[in-house]
C-alpha cells in the first residue's frame, strides 16, 4: 500500500458547506465496502415508534472491526465496534512523529469534551518509522501528548488496511448505528466535524439509537509517577555564565540550572497558558527550543504558537511573536504580534538575526532582533527533502537549528536527513547526510552509518555544533551521531541502539535536546526524564540531576458545581445503638454487561440532622465499597448513642460489556435514608437497587 502524507493546511476561509459535501458523500471508497457489508447487523436498533426525520447519512455500510492491533492503551480491555453503537465514533489515524497528527489533538479534545456523553475518539496508530511500531514508545507519546482517549497500536496495519487508510491524518467518523458516513484527510476541519457529530446527535437523539450514558477510560498517564523532569524537550548551555536551561516541556516550564547541578531558577508556574508577566506567574504550552542573546531568552513556545521573550535580569515573560492561534495557511510573514504562527520547535542567533525552526509548515522563518517583523527564510512549504535555493527548497519537519557561526544546520526529522543552509542572496539548502532529491526520501530511514548520501538516520529531533563536528540526536534509533559537516562521515557516538536507562553502557530513550559546554554534552534523555552529562573525549555518562528540583504543585482551580442526581427517597431505617449501617446494592445493569472488575464502586456518605450518629471521618469523603459480581456492600460504623438523622448516600460506579470490552460506562445514584438509633431496633440490612439512568 502506497502511503502519502497531506500536509496542507486548509486556508481560512476554506467553505464549510464543500466540506461537509467532500466527507460525507465519499461514496466512491465506500461502494465497494457497502458491497462486502450488505447484509443488516442483527442487533441494530428497531425503528422508533415516533416519526423522526429523514436520516440525513443513508445508505452507508457499516463499519468494519477495529480487530487486528498489538496493544490497547487508555483502557482496561480491547474495543470493539460492536460495543461503541449507541455513540458516534471518531477513528483518528495518527503516527506520533507526525506534526500535522500533533495539531489534530486540540480539535479532537474539544470536540470530546463538548460531546463528552455523546462522542468516543479512538485512535489508531499506524506507524510510519519502525520505532513508532512498540507499544511502550506509543504509551509514552500518549502520556507526552496528554491523550485522553482510547488508542490501538495498529502496528501491522490490519485496521489501516481494512479501513483503507492513505494519508497521516486521517479521521473517519461512524454513526451511532455503526455506519460509516466518511473520512476525511489533514488537519484544520473542527469545523466540518462539529456541524457533522452535531447533527448526527440530534437525529440519533430523536430516533432513540443514542446512547448518552457517561463513559470513563483508564488513562496510561495515572501509571506514571511525578517526578523532577517530564518529558524534558531542548536544552541550552551558556558556558560564559555557567548555566543549563532545560525545557521542562510537560511541566509547561523552563528550569534554569548551574553547570554543576545546581537549582538557579524555575521560569513558569507549571500550568497550560500563555500569560505573560512575573515568572512565578507566567505560563507555557509544552516549550521547546530556546536562544540566549544578552540577558534574554528567547523561547519556542511550541504548542502555544509563540515565541517569548524572557527577561532575565527583570524576571519578566513577554510575548514576542504569534497570535496564540495556529497558523492555517502558509504565509509569508507580517507583524510580530499579528502574524500567526504554526509549531515553532527551535531557535538559534546568528549576526542579530533569530532564525526558527518552524516545523509546521516544514520552513526555517527568521526574525531581525529589534524589528517589527518576522517572515519566511527558507523552504517552499512542500514536505520533502529537496536541495536548492531557500526559497525553492523543500524541508520535512524541522525540529533542531545550529550554527558554526558562518552557516545554518538543521535537522528534517521527518525525512531524517542532517541539512545546511547558507545566508545572503545566493543563500541555498544542500543536504550533509541522508536521502534527499529522490521520490519517496520521506520514507527513507535507518540506523546506517557512513558518509552523506548512504547515512541512513530515524527521525532525529535535535542537534549541536561543537568544536567542529554536528552532534545529532538520532531519536527512534536511541543514539547520539556524530558528523563531520565538511567530510559528510557520520558515526554512532553514544547510545547501543535500544531504548533503556543504563549509564554503563550508556543507554538512552528517544533522546531530543543537545547543548554543550566545555567538554560536556548534556542530553535531554527524554522518554527517561532525565538529562544526562556525556564527557566529550570519552564517551563516559552520566545522570546531571539539578538539585532541589521538584516537580510543580498542583494548580489550585475554581470548584466545579456537582451535576449530582435527584435523591431518591427511603423508608427510615432502625439501627441499634453501637452497631453498624450496613447498605447492599444490587446492580441491575443493561443486558450483556457487568461492573467493571478493575473500577471502583465509591461512595460518599453525608448527613443532616443528629450528625454524631456516625464519626465525622466517615462523612463527606469519598470510600469505596466492597464489590461482588453484581452487588456492594457498605458497612458504616455508629456511636452508641441513640437518636436520628438523615444520611444521603451518593454512590458512582462503572459498568462494561461483559467479554473483553474496554468500554465502559459511568453512573452515578444518590439515596436520601432517614435513620433511628435506638435500642429495641430489630437488627436489618438496608437493601438498594441502582440502575443505570434511573433517578
Amino acid at each position: 500500500m502506497q502511503l502519502t502524507r497531506d500536509a496542507e493546511n486548509r486556508p481560512t476561509g476554506w467553505n464549510l458547506m464543500a466540506a461537509v459535501f467532500a466527507l460525507v458523500l465519499l461514496t466512491g471508497g465506500f461502494r465497494s465496502l457497502q458491497a462486502q457489508d450488505a447484509d443488516e447487523d442483527p442487533s441494530d436498533p428497531p425503528p422508533a415508534e415516533e416519526p423522526v426525520e429523514e436520516n440525513p447519512f443513508p445508505d452507508r455500510p457499516l463499519a468494519r472491526s477495529l480487530e487486528g492491533g498489538t496493544e490497547w492503551f487508555n483502557t482496561s480491555a480491547e474495543i470493539s465496534i460492536e460495543e461503541l453503537r449507541g455513540k458516534v465514533v471518531l477513528l483518528d489515524f495518527w503516527t506520533y512523529c507526525c506534526i500535522n497528527c500533533i495539531h489534530v489533538l486540540p480539535d479532537l479534545k474539544y470536540l470530546e469534551e463538548k460531546y463528552a456523553d455523546q462522542l468516543v475518539v479512538i485512535g489508531v496508530h499506524y506507524a510510519k518509522f519502525d520505532n513508532e511500531k512498540d507499544s511502550e514508545n506509543i504509551r509514552n507519546a500518549i502520556v507526552r501528548y496528554e491523550i485522553e482517549h482510547p488508542v490501538v497500536n495498529d502496528s501491522d496495519g490490519v485496521i489501516a488496511t481494512n479501513y483503507r487508510f492513505s494519508a497521516w491524518p486521517q479521521r473517519f467518523l461512524i454513526d451511532p448505528e455503526g455506519r460509516l458516513i466518511g473520512y476525511h484527510k489533514g488537519e484544520g476541519d473542527r469545523e466540518l466535524f462539529d456541524a457533522l457529530i452535531s447533527r448526527m446527535v440530534e437525529y440519533h437523539r430523536k430516533k432513540g439509537t443514542l446512547d448518552e450514558t457517561p463513559v470513563r477510560f483508564d488513562l496510561e498517564r495515572d501509571r506514571v509517577k511525578p517526578g523532577a523532569l517530564k518529558y524534558p524537550g531542548k536544552l541550552l548551555a551558556d558556558e560564559a555564565g555557567g548555566r543549563l536551561f532545560i525545557s521542562d516541556s510537560n511541566h509547561n516550564r523552563i528550569v534554569v540550572s548551574s553547570l554543576d547541578g545546581q537549582l538557579l531558577d524555575v521560569i513558569g508556574t507549571g500550568d497550560i497558558g500563555a500569560d505573560d508577566g512575573p515568572y512565578d506567574q507566567a505560563t507555557f504550552d509544552h516549550p521547546q527550543g530556546m536562544e540566549l542573546v544578552g540577558n534574554t531568552l528567547y523561547v519556542a513556545d511550541t504548542e502555544n504558537h509563540l515565541i517569548r521573550a524572557i527577561d532575565l535580569q527583570q524576571r519578566t515573560v513577554a510575548t514576542l511573536a504569534g497570535t496564540g492561534v495556529q497558523a492555517r495557511a502558509r504565509l509569508p510573514g507580517g507583524p510580530l504580534k499579528e502574524i500567526a504562527l504554526n509549531s515553532p520547535w527551535a531557535l538559534r542567533h546568528l549576526d542579530g538575526t533569530l532564525y526558527i525552526a518552524m516545523a509546521g509548515p516544514h520552513q526555517l522563518w527568521k526574525h531581525e532582533l529589534g524589528g517589527e517583523t518576522i517572515e519566511q527564510f527558507a523552504g517552499s512549504g512542500r514536505e520533502d527533502v529537496v536541495d536548492g535555493p531557500l526559497e525553492y527548497s523543500a524541508l520535512a519537519q524541522p525540529s533542531g537549528i545550529t550554527t558554526d557561526g558562518e552557516v545554518l544546520y538543521h535537522v528534517d526529522s521527518e525525512g531524517s536527513a542532517i541539512r545546511k543552509v547558507t545566508l545572503g542572496d545566493d543563500g541555498e539548502v544542500t543536504t550533509i547526510v541522508g536521502p534527499h532529491d529522490v521520490q519517496g526520501a520521506l520514507f527513507e530511514f535507518g540506523d546506517i552509518d557512513g558518509v552523506g548520501d548512504e547515512v541512513r538516520l530515524q527521525h532525529p529531533i535535535g542537534l549541536v555544533y561543537h568544536d567542529g563536528f554536528i552532534y545529532v540526536a538520532d531519536s527512534y534509533n536511541h543514539r547520539i551521531k556524530r558528523i563531520h559537516p565538511k567530510t559528510r562521515v557520520c558515526e554512532a557516538w553514544l547510545g547501543t541502539g535500544e531504548s533503556g536507562v543504563a549509564l554503563d553502557p550508556p543507554q538512552l530513550f528517544e533522546p531530543s535536546g543537545l547543548a554543550a559546554a566545555g567538554n560536556t554534552l548534556y542530553i535531554a534523555d527524554t522518554n527517561n526524564h532525565r538529562i544526562v552529562a556525556a564527557d566529550l573525549e570519552t564517551a563516559a555518562a552520566t545522570e546531571f540531576t539539578v538539585e532541589g528540583l521538584q516537580p510543580p504543585a498542583p494548580v489550585e482551580r475554581e470548584p466545579v458545581e456537582s451535576d449530582e442526581p435527584e435523591a431518591l427517597e427511603v423508608a427510615a431505617h432502625q439501627v441499634k445503638p453501637g452497631e453498624s449501617l450496613r447498605f447492599t446494592i444490587d446492580f441491575e445493569l443493561p443486558e450483556g454487561f457487568k461492573l467493571n472488575k478493575l473500577g471502583p464502586v465509591g461512595y460518599t456518605l453525608r448527613a443532616s440532622g443528629d450528625q454524631q450518629l456516625v464519626a465525622a471521618e466517615h462523612l463527606d469523603a469519598r470510600s469505596e465499597a466492597t464489590k461482588g459480581e453484581m452487588q456492594a456492600t457498605i458497612e458504616v460504623p455508629l456511636a452508641s448513642a441513640e437518636g436520628t438523622g438523615r444520611f444521603e448516600l451518593l454512590l458512582s460506579y462503572t459498568f462494561c460489556r461483559e467479554g473483553t470490552g474496554g468500554v465502559c460506562r459511568f453512573d452515578r445514584q444518590k439515596w436520601s435514608i432517614p435513620v433511628e438509633v435506638a435500642a429495641d431496633a430489630e437488627a436489618e440490612e438496608l437493601k438498594l437497587t441502582a440502575s443505570p439512568g434511573r433517578e
